[in-house]
């Protein structure tokens, strides 16, 4: 009797794919631009997509006049962060086969990074704009003490590309028509001593996670300064810097004067046992290129002792085991980069029709184990308001006919001095509700 091979008979079946750098002189508007142009990070800045105008420049007939009619009224009435994408972003999009315009509106790096009014549903009427409460939780202007041991500094309010699902959607970017956001008021230079002030009086913090804002549109000067200043505390053990960019826009950190500062800043960490580590952000499989890779393996072999991946789980493009896979294998196996978080999206506003149900990450979860290396395999863990990270199978309770969810933690924060039985909710989607949760939540919107 023959038996068929364990491999073809699995859930998801794992076959190595390679990462390809598409062709970006498909698009009508690069028709003519060279390899040393596209891996330039000048070019790629100067080139980035910031209005409707730029993105018919480059993509022409390939999208017809219904797309750029609907992206044109997000942009108007709904739209929280503002059009900005770097052509390294913008040519994953359909990367292979002819780009139309359903293509487009089905692509899953299209529907984060450019969404359509069309796209949209209405908010949860619990969902606020600074859904995790950093800002009130500011320690110093930009530095958030929400964790006992862990700071998050907010170096700069901006970004190389504007995702739409944003967590610091209140803060980061300019205005839209939607939103005036908040503003830094400090001079750089102000902050960072308000940061190196409050670290070095308490010195039970030992985690700082250096942010923005994207870590790419620092002056590197300013935050090479800025990273030797937390070198020299000898509290701090642990620094990330984070930056979506090193997927996004991978040509920054390609540049040799990049290069050569993190090479410093990782001699002065090595030297003083500090773990200095890179967290990007990638959502899709299709967004890891070879110039990603590149950019990761040049920045391990700087001395970043590790690159690290936390991504957003979003309905409608990263929402089943066979793309959560497909994400992990090229992530770890292809580009260098470790799995290590997925987060449920934020109850922000604007972000209801990228949220999912908590039932649905906690099936992904079991249905990812197994596959990955122990090590490689990411937490799927929802950022519960006034309690933080947990992972997803840890609610206390949980009702998923209204959706509500209760959360407990093990430590106080600024904003709450409870015991540690107090319960804290989280909302699933209320369109992803059986009918009498939809109900119930009805008459409250």
């Amino acid at each position: 009797m023959t038996h068929t091979p364990t491999s073809t008979r699995q859930p998801y079946a794992y076959t190595r794919r390679t990462l390809t750098e598409p062709d970006w002189t498909r698009y009508p508007g690069w028709r003519h631009i060279t390899r040393d142009q596209w891996e330039s990070a000048q070019w790629q800045r100067a080139h980035c997509i910031k209005n409707i105008r730029q993105l018919h420049h480059v993509l022409g007939p390939l999208a017809d006049d219904t797309f750029y009619d609907d992206l044109a009224t997000d942009q108007a009435r709904t739209a929280t962060m503002p059009m900005l994408l770097p052509p390294q972003m913008l040519n994953t999009m359909v990367p292979h086969g002819p780009t139309t315009t359903d293509a487009l509106r089905a692509d899953p790096i299209r529907r984060y990074m450019l969404p359509l009014h069309t796209d949209r549903i209405p908010d949860h009427p619990l969902s606020t704009r600074d859904s995790l409460h950093e800002h009130d939780m500011w320690a110093a202007e930009g530095l958030t003490h929400r964790y006992p041991t862990k700071v998050l500094a907010e170096l700069t309010a901006t970004c190389p590309q504007y995702c739409g699902h944003c967590t610091r959607m209140d803060l980061v970017g300019t205005n839209t028509p939607a939103v005036t956001k908040l503003k830094l008021t400090l001079t750089p230079a102000d902050r960072h001593d308000a940061h190196l002030h409050y670290l070095r009086h308490h010195p039970e913090v030992r985690d700082i996670v250096v942010s923005g804002g994207d870590l790419a549109n620092i002056p590197w000067p300013r935050l090479e300064t800025y990273l030797m200043r937390l070198l020299d505390l000898d509290t701090i053990r642990d620094i990330r810097l984070a930056t979506k960019a090193l997927a996004a826009l991978p040509q920054h950190w390609l540049q040799p004067h990049i290069v050569e500062g993190l090479e410093r800043v990782a001699r002065t960490a090595a030297r003083r046992g500090v773990n200095l580590a890179l967290h990007t952000h990638v959502n899709h499989a299709q967004t890891l290129t070879p110039l990603v890779a590149r950019a990761t393996h040049t920045a391990l072999a700087a001395g970043i002792r590790d690159v690290r991946n936390q991504g957003v789980l979003l309905r409608g493009i990263n929402d089943t085991a066979d793309d959560l896979l497909d994400l992990c294998f090229a992530l770890q196996g292809e580009a260098g980069i470790l799995p290590y978080y997925l987060y449920l999206c934020d109850m922000i506003p604007g972000a209801e029709h990228w949220r999912l149900p908590l039932h649905h990450a906690q099936t992904l979860q079991h249905d990812i184990l197994g596959y990955l290396p122990g090590y490689a395999t990411p937490r799927i863990v929802c950022d519960v308001p006034y309690v933080g990270k947990r992972w997803v199978h840890m609610a206390a309770a949980y009702d998923r006919v209204l959706g509500i969810s209760h959360w407990t933690k093990n430590y106080r924060t600024p904003l709450t001095d409870d015991t540690v039985t107090t319960g804290y909710p989280y909302y699933d989607p209320i369109d992803t509700l059986p009918e009498k949760g939809r109900a119930h939540w009805a008459t409250r919107c």
